[in-house]
């Protein structure tokens, strides 16, 4: 962002034995649910997908069916129904024209893949939520953007999305705006690879066997050069 390091944070998915921590993930599905989900996507998750950052099977159909996605009645006309885990995790808004009308023109970008696809990954998601500030003085601003310490030109069409208390977590952890930008860039490290725990696991297997075949060959060197 123009120069501005971003705020090195502590990750428990980071490094060869990292994992995602159940209890922060949930708590990052709130944080999403609750405040971004008003304007941005997460269009490569399915409900069901929520099992897999702790939820039991009927929690996650319970989410899906606090909300209602398009479908046809039996006569072809358009209705809706209740969600089902096999749904996509339905999308604040129908298509891009739709999207741009309700935010100024601008395209609230989907976040399924947004840790891969911003230099900095879950660093730069959480700078750019605890990053909002007036700016300097004589700083010119153009309408209806705010400023961000940490975002490219640093006025960024978002207003500040996290305030001290705007989710209550369930198992009471304390709702900060730095607590909040951490979870859910933890939410959203997953979403963009749910597979990187298993990776790693296999990546230590494979390693693992390697080792062992390694010291197998040298033995067998050894005892072949006697």
């Amino acid at each position: 962002a123009e120069g501005v390091a971003l705020p090195k944070q502590e990750w428990s998915f980071n490094g060869p034995f990292g994992s995602f921590d159940r209890a922060q993930l949930k708590r990052g599905w709130t944080v999403f649910k609750s405040v971004c989900s008003s304007c941005h996507s997460v269009h490569q998750l399915y409900y069901r997908n929520l099992v897999d950052i702790g939820f039991s099977e009927a929690e996650a159909k319970a989410i899906a069916a606090g909300d209602e996605v398009a479908t046809l009645d039996d006569n072809g006309e358009a209705a809706t129904r209740a969600a089902l885990p096999s749904d996509k995790i339905k999308a604040p808004f129908a298509n891009d024209k739709a999207a741009r009308a309700a935010n100024n023109g601008a395209l609230p970008p989907d976040l399924s893949l947004m840790t891969k696809a911003r230099k900095g990954g879950a660093d730069y998601l959480y700078a750019l939520m605890t990053g909002y500030s007036e700016p300097p003085a004589g700083y010119q601003m153009q309408a209806g953007m705010s400023y961000n310490q940490y975002f490219p030109g640093h006025q960024i069409a978002m207003p500040a999305p996290l305030g001290e208390g705007v989710v209550t977590y369930e198992d009471g952890t304390n709702a900060t705006v730095a607590q909040m930008a951490h979870d859910v860039a933890t939410f959203l490290s997953w979403s963009a690879e749910p597979e990187l725990e298993e990776r790693k696991r296999m990546g230590i297997k494979v390693l693992a066997f390697l080792l062992v075949f390694t010291a197998l060959l040298f033995a067998l060197k050894r005892k072949i050069w006697s």
